[in-house]
């Protein structure tokens, strides 16, 4: 694989986008050579000496990347996920349909059906549009299903503390239910839980509030990137969670489940099934393209 050094000249091509305002710096790479060392993900993703954004989107072809070669046949494109201070994440949700936006703009899928390869698996996407095939805005990902591992923990804000269900969705998360979201703090460092053995890779963090029936506002730290204006994952462990305390099992019932998930950056819709896939659907947006000079990356990159 190529690199990205101090020598190289050519601008490297970028665009940015953002799903209900989690942000993300794209950067297409299909033949996978463009080295991204954490150090320069750090600097695109700096909001004052770099681009901008909650994490960095790389596109790349499933079967160039050794992370995505195994799904290559599933998925042709692989969503190489990177958190804003540059270390790897699983799946952001957000992310997947921002990616799925991209692809959509460059020509290489139409609105439909589509596949991209995540390292949390193959996560399918649909790219809504209306009967006379008119694009809605609204993009539709099939998450996976929630795993809830009994071992929970304890969250504590300013001297407040409350029980956190755990829900991993691909990425791990502990969900508080708070009585308002001002509780949760500036959120920004970590929120400390206990016992720290349940997460040793750190979590992301959400805070709820109820709206009303089925109806959620939430604010998230997220692992690595810190408070985001939203979390695609977080707020389907937020509907998981929030079914559950509310006596609700889709598997159980054989009904689907619905819940309006507000956020900062705004809404997304998360229904659970009864064989327990969880699909999340809200808007991609992408907002600007252009080139990052070799420069911006030269202090970072050895």
């Amino acid at each position: 694989m190529g690199g990205v050094t101090t020598s190289q000249t050519a601008p490297i091509a970028f665009l940015k986008g953002h799903g209900t305002e989690n942000d993300f710096v794209i950067v297409p790479d299909p033949d996978n050579g463009i080295d991204l060392p954490a150090a320069a993900v750090a600097r695109l993703c700096d909001r004052r000496a770099g681009i901008g954004g909650d994490g960095l989107l790389h596109v790349v072809r499933s079967a160039a990347h050794p992370d995505a070669r195994d799904m290559a046949d599933e998925a042709e494109w692989f969503m190489d996920y990177r958190n804003a201070d540059g270390s790897i994440a699983e799946m952001c949700g957000n992310g997947t349909r921002v990616f799925a936006r991209y692809l959509q703009r460059a020509g290489h899928v139409e609105a439909g059906d589509i596949a991209v390869a995540t390292r949390g698996g193959v996560k399918r996407i649909h790219i809504d549009k209306t009967a006379d095939g008119v694009d809605t805005g609204d993009i539709t990902v099939s998450m996976g299903r929630a795993l809830l591992p009994e071992d929970g923990v304890t969250v504590t804000v300013d001297g407040r503390s409350w029980p956190a269900t755990n829900v991993n969705m691909g990425n791990p998360h502990a969900v508080a239910f708070v009585d308002d979201l001002a509780h949760a703090g500036t959120l920004y460092s970590a929120p400390p839980f206990s016992p720290a053995s349940v997460y040793p890779d750190g979590v992301n963090v959400e805070f709820v509030v109820d709206r009303g029936e089925r109806h959620v506002a939430m604010r998230v730290h997220e692992r690595g990137s810190g408070e985001t204006r939203a979390c695609g994952t977080g707020a389907c462990a937020v509907a998981v969670a929030a079914a559950r305390r509310d006596g609700v099992d889709p598997s159980a019932t054989g009904t689907a489940v619905a819940y309006t998930v507000d956020m900062p950056g705004g809404r997304l819709v998360i229904t659970e099934h009864p064989d327990g896939e969880i699909e999340m659907t809200g808007p991609a947006v992408i907002v600007a393209e252009g080139y990052i000079e070799p420069a911006l990356l030269e202090t970072v990159i050895a």
